[in-house]
């Protein structure tokens, strides 16, 4: 009788615990949704620049070293 009471009382207890949690609306999970995006997107238009910068670069080496052949 012991043993099921003290079952019973922790169930109790892992329930408590679990009802109590922290809940999460559906509009702070839109916004973390929509956040994460905006990180993604951010960091796939500093990765575009870099891309374009570095294709710059190398198209104005590529035309020196045309140019120093010409001469």
């Amino acid at each position: 009788m012991k043993k099921l009471f003290a079952f019973v009382l922790v169930c109790g207890f892992a329930l408590a615990v679990v009802s109590c949690g922290a809940k999460k609306s559906v509009e702070d999970a839109a916004k973390a949704v929509e956040d994460s995006i905006r990180k993604v997107d951010s960091i796939a238009k500093v990765e575009a620049e870099a891309a374009l910068a570095k294709f710059k670069a190398d198209s104005a080496r590529v035309a020196d070293s045309l140019a120093n052949l010409v001469k």
